[in-house]
């Protein structure tokens, strides 16, 4: 491996770190108050709770919640960091924003909270990516994506009422949305 590869694998890893403890933080603010922050997470249809759009992914239920999203947070947000941080920043906030307005225009009457749209988009994302792009490498992690989380994809069934189902639904579209969006494509396909 050459320098330049250690500093991305570096990099991804300082990128998905930093912001895995801000969203540890913000659940252990969140705890202090008796989750008193929850009720700045989604609100379907409820205008005060639109900022709730972005905030979502920072607000979780519990411990067992914040633990459940973590690993595949991890893992999945560092694949799609090593494609580099604007990346990973801008992926990032589609998802939020798209998933979380379909959330709000679309979900059921209840408090839409955690990081698990934001997993479910990374997912959407990196297997959608690799479609798109259709290079080895992307193919290769979009393999090891559905290798190892496949299973979430029926997450977005309604089988649990306390489970947003609806936030892991539009954050998958939204990550497949920002695949498309961001996809980079081969000098050769494009049309002059």
């Amino acid at each position: 491996m050459n320098k330049v590869d250690r500093a991305n694998w570096i990099k991804a890893a300082e990128t998905i770190g930093i912001f895995t403890l801000v969203i540890w933080l913000a659940h252990f603010l969140n705890t202090l108050t008796g989750h008193q922050f929850n009720t700045f997470g989604i609100y379907p249809r409820n205008l005060q709770t639109l900022p709730g759009v972005v905030l979502w992914p920072f607000l979780h239920a519990d411990f067992n919640h914040i633990v459940m999203n973590t690993t595949p947070l991890l893992f999945m947000g560092y694949l799609v960091a090593l494609r580099g941080r604007w990346m990973f920043i801008s992926s990032s906030l589609l998802i939020l924003i798209v998933g979380g307005l379909g959330v709000w225009v679309f979900g059921r009457a209840a408090f839409h909270i955690g990081a698990s749209g934001l997993v479910f988009g990374y997912f959407g994302f990196l297997v959608a990516i690799g479609i798109y792009e259709r290079r080895f490498s992307g193919l290769a992690i979009a393999s090891l994506t559905l290798f190892y989380y496949g299973g979430l994809i029926f997450g977005v069934l309604p089988t649990n009422s306390f489970v947003s189902w609806e936030g892991h639904l539009f954050g998958l579209l939204a990550g497949i949305l920002a695949a498309r969006v961001f996809a980079r494509t081969k000098v050769s396909d494009r049309t002059t």
